[in-house]
């Protein structure tokens, strides 16, 4: 126990300065500071023992968190500025040392680096998260969860997709096997196509066709410089940051392979090889790029998707839905196209309810029911004949679920649940108000 208390006498004298340092401010009172003396000693104490536990470490750091607010209020309120007040003190590298110690003691506990991580993001310490990053990734590279934390920090708080794909591409080597993986690789990359597009419709480049004039046309297509792009730029303020957007790259970008969807198709035909073409996989890709309406070249990537589905003999209930939701994708529920886009979409259902076996009949109703659902969204903008055709074509392929089982109400009820979750509310009230006593017609 000895050397317990003097390693807790060690920590607890390198804090000696700082306290010292609040009392010459008179940024805490006496009472305050021998408050705080005694909270670290507990603190230390019970981290310095054999029964400590990864939560006394982040009890610790967050007490210093909230400890290094408080001094910060109280040095604004009292005009304490400069040198002597805010880079004397290091509540920070406090909150690091703390959390170094953890991570060191117990190297496997995944809570742990999380809490690190998460501070080291709040406080904007990239060179310390960069060597947090490298130490938690080859002490757990089979943790495919922080392969994504790490591309996605790079990718949306520091606007650095290179790093970024480095993570994942690496992520993939160590959990190749790891579906997940792959699928939030397409989603970091559709969701950069995504922002690239939004700031050419920003700039108003989308359609601009003309060859850009001048020293910008002897640049590399394949470089793109654009500003550091964060998650907050794309939800509320759009234009934050558009005055620094290179112009011309932005137009020569409408052609660069980057741009017309060469990454993510790259990322599925690897997926494809390395689950050996199953249709699962294809089909959830598919739905991630489907939510990118927005992203050009999202209907190219679906297209190649559909290709390889049938390419490999995929006679499935998910490739008919596939075709189906690509004749209507990128088209607005209520434009003058989409009555007509709807008709092949639901001719594509038909056709495929045909073809396909009648054991596969269930599932090709469920998801034929949610991608309608989709389109019912709009109610109460739709034109009244397609909300009724929707309506109509929602409880026809329902049935298809509806075998005579005792179970099919309770798939009904999963159903519903399901779409209301989705906020898929008029589809739901739709097959609330169906009669389960009739079959597929």
């Amino acid at each position: 126990m000895s050397a317990a208390s003097d390693r807790a006498r060690y920590y607890l004298e390198r804090s000696v300065p700082e306290l010292q340092l609040f009392s010459r401010l008179a940024l805490f009172t006496p009472a305050e500071i021998t408050a705080i003396a005694r909270k670290r000693s507990d603190f230390e104490h019970v981290l310095n023992s054999n029964g400590s536990t990864p939560r006394d470490y982040i009890r610790y750091a967050t007490y210093e968190m909230n400890l290094d607010a408080l001094r910060k209020k109280r040095c604004k309120r009292l005009g304490v500025k400069g040198r002597v007040g805010e880079q004397q003190w290091s509540g920070q590298r406090t909150v690091f040392f703390i959390f170094e110690r953890g991570v060191k003691k117990f190297p496997g506990e995944k809570g742990l680096w999380n809490e690190y991580i998460t501070f080291c993001t709040q406080a904007r310490a990239n060179k310390k998260l960069a060597k947090v990053f490298t130490a938690v990734l080859r002490l757990r590279p089979r943790d495919w969860g922080m392969w994504v934390r790490a591309a996605k920090y790079y990718a949306e708080v520091q606007g650095d997709m290179g790093t970024a794909r480095s993570y994942l591409q690496r992520g993939l080597r160590f959990c190749p096997e790891e579906r997940r993986l792959w699928i939030e690789y397409a989603r970091l990359e559709m969701g950069y196509l995504g922002k690239l597009a939004a700031r050419r419709r920003i700039l108003g480049l989308e359609g601009r066709e003309e060859k850009v004039e001048g020293k910008g046309e002897q640049e590399s297509e394949d470089v793109i410089a654009l500003p550091e792009i964060s998650a907050e730029d794309m939800q509320g303020d759009e234009m934050k940051g558009v005055e620094e957007v290179d112009v011309n790259a932005l137009v020569r970008l409408k052609d660069a392979p980057a741009y017309t969807g060469a990454i993510p198709m790259a990322i599925f035909d690897a997926g494809m090889k390395q689950f050996a073409d199953d249709t699962g996989f294809a089909t959830e890709f598919f739905e991630l790029v489907a939510m990118y309406e927005s992203v050009p070249a999202a209907k190219t990537v679906l297209e190649h998707i559909c290709d390889c589905m049938q390419s490999v003999g995929s006679g499935s209930a998910e490739l008919v839905v596939c075709e189906a939701t690509l004749q209507t994708f990128g088209i607005e529920k209520t434009s003058a196209e989409f009555p007509a886009a709807l008709s092949a979409s639901l001719a594509t259902l038909k056709r495929g309810a045909t073809q396909i076996p009648t054991a596969e009949h269930a599932r090709l109703g469920q998801r034929a029911v949610q991608y309608l659902a989709t389109c019912l969204q709009y109610d109460g903008e739709l034109d009244e004949g397609v909300q009724q055709v929707l309506e109509a074509s929602i409880v026809r392929y329902a049935r298809f679920m509806i075998t005579g089982s005792a179970s099919d109400h309770q798939k009904l009820e999963i159903l519903v649940d399901s779409l209301v979750q989705d906020g898929k509310t008029g589809a739901a009230a739709v097959l609330r108000a169906m009669p389960i006593g009739q079959t597929a017609t």
